[in-house]
């Protein structure tokens, strides 16, 4: 048998795996949506209130299978502007099978022009992860994801307790390139934290390491309110979010971070259009 022919018929076999694999893999169903976590969260932050399940609103974006469990990346995308007749006052971002299944809750300002929100998450089991959009008439609507990862909550930060206490609140906040005045550009802030869920074991002492974690982000644009982010540990170590603004033409941005232990660190940029 010659070499090329040897090629040919390696390459169908793997055609073949990979499409019995693929097969193997559509036929496995996920589980229901209507979890009864979710029906609990459901209860106790909406009540009554009709949750509407509508890709026409909002979509949400994560790995099916994520590569690290305690930064799972996550992209909250509306699918319309925000403008003063119809806007999305809040996204609601829920972890059904976490310790604490409200990861955070973002207020948004109808002058953002978009309320897409990017940030990345601890998911301690295969859960599904949800964004509500909660509209500036009352409605809501969800789109939700189901990703494969375990124990984040309980990984190890990133680095030693004190090499992440010693970088505690360091902070950035930018703009992309290519701004233009009245149009949504997106900005970001980050902020060093070890954002310690309580779950994680000090691998010297052996002893569990307190919670303490940052618990609000409050974004200004030219010192009208923006963006006010309620999170919770499920936020991966050094909170990272994405949001939007529209320029105006003479701008500033600031971010203020508030932490567990009521700590407060601040940023500011002017931005350059």
């Amino acid at each position: 048998m010659n070499k090329s022919l040897q090629r040919s018929i390696s390459k169908v076999l793997s055609l073949c795996l990979f499409l019995g694999f693929s097969l193997q893999l559509a036929g496995k169903e996920l589980p229901n949506p209507s979890t009864a976590e979710w029906k609990n969260l459901k209860s106790s932050l909406f009540g009554d209130k009709k949750v509407v399940g509508s890709n026409n609103i909002i979509e949400i974006e994560a790995p099916f299978r994520a590569e690290d469990a305690a930064v799972v990346p996550i992209s909250i995308k509306s699918q319309i502007p925000q403008s003063q007749k119809k806007y999305i006052k809040k996204i609601y971002l829920l972890i059904d099978k976490n310790p604490t299944p409200v990861a955070g809750i973002f207020t948004l300002s109808q002058k953002a022009g978009r309320a897409d929100i990017e940030t990345r998450v601890r998911l301690e089991e295969y859960t599904f992860v949800r964004a509500v959009a909660e509209l500036n008439n009352g409605d809501l609507h969800m789109a939700h994801k189901y990703v494969r990862a375990s124990g984040g909550c309980s990984a190890p930060a990133g680095k030693d307790q004190e090499a992440a206490l010693a970088r505690l609140g360091r902070m950035k906040l930018r703009t992309e390139s290519g701004i233009e005045v009245g149009k949504p550009a997106r900005a970001q802030v980050m902020v060093s934290h070890p954002n310690f869920s309580g779950m994680q074991m000090d691998q010297v002492t052996r002893l569990y390491v307190p919670p303490r974690f940052v618990k609000e982000i409050k974004v200004f644009h030219s010192e009208e309110k923006l963006l006010t982010a309620k999170l919770d540990f499920a936020i991966s170590e050094n909170p990272n979010i994405r949001f939007f603004f529209t320029p105006t033409g003479k701008d500033n941005l600031r971010a203020v971070v508030l932490d567990s232990e009521n700590m407060t660190f601040e940023k500011a940029l002017a931005v350059q259009n």
